[in-house]
């Protein structure tokens, strides 16, 4: 019996680019069943992009900002409540290849990530191949990812296992969450893909990624130095819960204060006080957070 999917969708004030990926899904060689679309309270033109007949759209507009862990939280709680078997959770600023989804739908892994390349066919898969939560001395956990350790998409092997994902492209069967539960809302952004995967990982599932399946991102990444805005605050408090809850060891689960004192150190020299600021108000939010979702099915 052929499996139904739904995609799962979270946009923000990015209409434009939400049409285009919408016009690419339209595009599938194999149609979703479902487009379940989160806005998250867009105040731009986005209640106009999605008004249109040529995909099967189901649309939840927020009263407020849920952040991209919230939304997709939400989405796929309302894809898998219907009855689905595959939800494929997609942001707003990629664009599938006509065959993505068929190449997905054909694979029986139940954790699978589409591999993303830039408007001009280079590999930009961030997905870790190797995520380390074992070793204190690391401070970055994810020590490979795809595009590192390979030059193009051509150079991959058909499927490349890896331990973490982005919520970009990823594909995860019903049997999963019925297993670990629902992604977790309390991240606002950043990691809750992360923590998705860690979880799914832990339950014996492996999660693949798919040279065939291709998503064409339309930005380019740029949240490398953006540690002294407010995205900072949840780049380091979210790292931290990661390690506050995964950690393998004592020592991994107390890098997150080694990290704090690192970085108020530095910030004389980096960062300044608007990092140091952002780095104290994560570790006393973290420290409430260090307990993970229930596993499970979610509640009806």
């Amino acid at each position: 019996m052929t499996e139904r999917i739904a995609v799962v969708i979270v946009t923000y004030n990015r209409a434009d680019l939400l049409a285009g990926m919408l016009d690419g899904l339209a595009a599938q060689t194999r149609q979703p069943d479902a487009v379940i679309v989160i806005d998250n309270a867009s105040a731009d033109h986005t209640r106009t992009v999605l008004d249109r007949d040529d995909l099967p759209l189901r649309v939840t507009h927020s009263d407020d900002n849920l952040g991209g862990a919230g939304g997709f939280h939400l989405g796929v709680k309302q894809a898998y409540e219907a009855g689905f078997d595959r939800i494929w959770l997609m942001d707003d600023d990629v664009v599938p290849a006509p065959d993505c989804l068929a190449v997905l739908a054909d694979h029986e892994n139940p954790c699978l990530m589409a591999v993303r390349e830039d408007l001009h066919g280079n590999l930009v898969e961030k997905s870790a191949i190797h995520f380390d939560l074992r070793n204190p001395l690391r401070i970055r956990p994810k020590t490979a990812c795809v595009d590192q350790a390979y030059a193009s998409r051509a150079d991959l092997p058909a499927e490349l296992p890896i331990e973490n994902v982005a919520f970009e492209g990823f594909m995860v069967h019903r049997r999963v969450i019925d297993e670990i539960g629902l992604p977790d809302p309390s991240y606002f952004i950043f990691y809750d893909d992360v923590d998705f995967a860690v979880r799914a990982r832990r339950a014996g599932f492996t999660i693949l990624a798919l040279r065939d399946a291709v998503l064409v991102r339309q930005l380019d990444f740029n949240q490398q130095h953006a540690l002294d805005t407010w995205k900072g605050f949840y780049m380091f408090r979210n790292l931290f819960i990661v390690h506050f809850r995964y950690g393998e060891n004592a020592l991994v689960r107390a890098k997150p204060w080694l990290i704090v004192i690192a970085v108020l150190m530095l910030s004389p020299f980096r960062g300044g006080r608007a990092e140091a600021t952002n780095v104290i108000k994560a570790i006393r939010s973290a420290r409430h957070m260090r307990r993970p979702p229930s596993p499970g099915p979610p509640a009806r």
